[in-house]
Protein backbone atom coordinates (compact mmCIF):
# COMPACT_ATOMS: atom_id res chain seq x y z
CA UNK A 1 0.00 0.00 0.00
CA UNK A 2 1.26 3.36 -0.97
CA UNK A 3 0.11 6.49 0.97
CA UNK A 4 -0.34 9.84 -0.38
CA UNK A 5 -0.80 12.91 0.95
CA UNK A 6 -1.56 16.51 -0.54
CA UNK A 7 -1.78 19.72 1.24
CA UNK A 8 -2.82 23.10 0.54
CA UNK A 9 -4.12 26.51 2.72
CA UNK A 10 -6.98 28.15 1.29
CA UNK A 11 -7.43 31.73 2.06
CA UNK A 12 -11.50 30.74 3.24
CA UNK A 13 -13.17 29.60 6.29
CA UNK A 14 -12.84 26.21 7.54
CA UNK A 15 -16.32 25.90 6.87
CA UNK A 16 -16.62 26.98 3.45
CA UNK A 17 -13.78 24.76 2.81
CA UNK A 18 -15.38 21.74 4.47
CA UNK A 19 -18.61 22.35 2.71
CA UNK A 20 -17.25 23.05 -0.99
CA UNK A 21 -14.85 19.88 -0.72
CA UNK A 22 -17.30 17.84 0.60
CA UNK A 23 -19.64 18.12 -1.81
CA UNK A 24 -18.05 16.37 -4.30
CA UNK A 25 -19.90 17.46 -7.72
CA UNK A 26 -17.78 20.09 -7.19
CA UNK A 27 -14.82 18.18 -8.37
CA UNK A 28 -15.89 18.78 -11.82
CA UNK A 29 -14.22 22.40 -11.43
CA UNK A 30 -11.20 20.62 -11.86
CA UNK A 31 -10.23 19.49 -15.50
CA UNK A 32 -9.35 16.14 -14.38
CA UNK A 33 -12.70 15.20 -13.02
CA UNK A 34 -15.60 15.00 -15.78
CA UNK A 35 -18.39 13.87 -13.37
CA UNK A 36 -19.14 13.58 -10.00
CA UNK A 37 -22.34 12.51 -8.29
CA UNK A 38 -24.22 11.55 -5.42
CA UNK A 39 -25.77 7.89 -6.07
CA UNK A 40 -27.27 7.58 -2.18
CA UNK A 41 -27.66 10.47 0.57
CA UNK A 42 -25.68 10.22 4.10
CA UNK A 43 -26.85 9.29 7.53
CA UNK A 44 -28.14 13.47 8.61
CA UNK A 45 -26.35 15.27 5.98
CA UNK A 46 -26.33 14.43 1.27
CA UNK A 47 -22.78 13.78 2.40
CA UNK A 48 -22.84 12.67 5.84
CA UNK A 49 -21.79 8.85 6.85
CA UNK A 50 -22.96 6.18 4.45
CA UNK A 51 -23.54 8.29 1.33
CA UNK A 52 -22.61 6.80 -2.01
CA UNK A 53 -20.88 8.73 -4.48
CA UNK A 54 -19.78 7.79 -8.04
CA UNK A 55 -16.26 9.84 -9.26
CA UNK A 56 -16.00 9.63 -13.49
CA UNK A 57 -12.03 11.40 -13.59
CA UNK A 58 -9.64 10.90 -16.30
CA UNK A 59 -7.67 8.13 -14.62
CA UNK A 60 -10.68 6.18 -13.93
CA UNK A 61 -14.19 5.12 -12.68
CA UNK A 62 -14.65 5.35 -8.33
CA UNK A 63 -17.30 4.15 -6.02
CA UNK A 64 -16.74 5.52 -2.67
CA UNK A 65 -18.27 5.34 0.84
CA UNK A 66 -18.29 8.23 3.36
CA UNK A 67 -17.07 6.23 6.68
CA UNK A 68 -16.66 9.93 8.98
CA UNK A 69 -18.45 12.95 8.45
CA UNK A 70 -17.13 15.48 11.28
CA UNK A 71 -17.90 19.02 10.16
CA UNK A 72 -16.22 21.10 9.52
CA UNK A 73 -12.71 18.80 10.59
CA UNK A 74 -12.53 15.76 8.75
CA UNK A 75 -14.23 13.25 6.54
CA UNK A 76 -13.16 10.15 5.60
CA UNK A 77 -13.77 7.67 2.72
CA UNK A 78 -13.50 4.25 0.85
CA UNK A 79 -13.46 3.57 -2.66
CA UNK A 80 -15.57 0.37 -2.51
CA UNK A 81 -15.08 -0.50 -6.73
CA UNK A 82 -12.96 1.06 -8.98
CA UNK A 83 -12.40 0.73 -12.94
CA UNK A 84 -9.19 0.01 -13.20
CA UNK A 85 -9.36 -1.99 -10.26
CA UNK A 86 -7.37 -0.59 -6.88
CA UNK A 87 -7.36 -1.67 -3.44
CA UNK A 88 -8.14 0.86 -0.82
CA UNK A 89 -7.78 1.04 3.05
CA UNK A 90 -8.02 5.02 3.36
CA UNK A 91 -9.22 8.12 2.29
CA UNK A 92 -9.25 11.02 4.59
CA UNK A 93 -9.36 14.64 4.04
CA UNK A 94 -8.97 16.88 7.32
CA UNK A 95 -9.38 20.17 7.96
CA UNK A 96 -7.68 22.95 10.55
CA UNK A 97 -7.93 26.42 10.90
CA UNK A 98 -4.72 28.51 10.15
CA UNK A 99 -3.71 31.83 9.99
CA UNK A 100 -4.78 32.71 6.41
CA UNK A 101 -7.60 30.56 5.98
CA UNK A 102 -7.76 26.68 5.94
CA UNK A 103 -5.08 23.46 5.82
CA UNK A 104 -6.81 20.78 4.02
CA UNK A 105 -4.83 17.61 3.99
CA UNK A 106 -6.01 14.80 1.76
CA UNK A 107 -4.62 11.32 2.63
CA UNK A 108 -5.43 8.38 0.56
CA UNK A 109 -3.96 4.51 1.07
CA UNK A 110 -4.12 2.93 -2.27
CA UNK A 111 -2.73 0.12 -4.63
CA UNK A 112 -2.95 -1.24 -8.12
CA UNK A 113 -3.39 -5.08 -6.97
CA UNK A 114 -1.17 -6.45 -9.74
CA UNK A 115 1.25 -9.68 -8.48
CA UNK A 116 4.58 -8.71 -8.02
CA UNK A 117 4.30 -5.39 -10.36
CA UNK A 118 1.43 -3.98 -8.26
CA UNK A 119 4.10 -1.68 -5.79
CA UNK A 120 5.92 -0.17 -8.44
CA UNK A 121 2.78 0.45 -10.39
CA UNK A 122 1.35 2.51 -7.60
CA UNK A 123 4.73 3.92 -7.13
CA UNK A 124 5.44 4.75 -10.65
CA UNK A 125 2.10 5.33 -12.19
CA UNK A 126 -0.50 5.79 -9.29
CA UNK A 127 0.81 8.10 -7.08
CA UNK A 128 1.67 10.74 -9.28
CA UNK A 129 -1.71 11.11 -11.16
CA UNK A 130 -3.39 10.40 -7.79
CA UNK A 131 -1.75 13.92 -6.20
CA UNK A 132 -1.89 16.12 -9.31
CA UNK A 133 -5.57 15.04 -9.61
CA UNK A 134 -5.86 15.85 -5.76
CA UNK A 135 -4.26 18.88 -6.22
CA UNK A 136 -6.08 20.44 -9.19
CA UNK A 137 -9.34 19.73 -7.08
CA UNK A 138 -7.81 21.60 -4.21
CA UNK A 139 -6.70 24.42 -7.10
CA UNK A 140 -10.54 24.39 -8.02
CA UNK A 141 -11.44 24.98 -4.41
CA UNK A 142 -8.77 27.73 -4.14
CA UNK A 143 -9.99 29.23 -7.18
CA UNK A 144 -13.81 29.22 -6.29
CA UNK A 145 -13.77 30.39 -2.57
CA UNK A 146 -10.87 33.23 -2.77
CA UNK A 147 -12.80 34.35 -5.85
CA UNK A 148 -13.27 38.30 -5.54
CA UNK A 149 -14.33 40.46 -7.89
CA UNK A 150 -13.67 44.28 -8.73
CA UNK A 151 -16.34 46.78 -7.55
CA UNK A 152 -18.09 48.65 -10.32
CA UNK A 153 -15.90 50.99 -12.56
CA UNK A 154 -12.71 49.42 -11.65
CA UNK A 155 -10.35 48.12 -13.88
Amino acid sequence: METMTVERVIAAPIEEVFSWLTTTTHYTSSPLVLRCRLARRGEGAPYGVGAVRDHLWLIGWFKERITRYDPPYATEYVVERSLPPSRHELGRMTFTEVDGGTRVCWTTRAEIPVPLLGPFLTRRLARPVITRTFGAILKAADRALTRTTAPKGSY
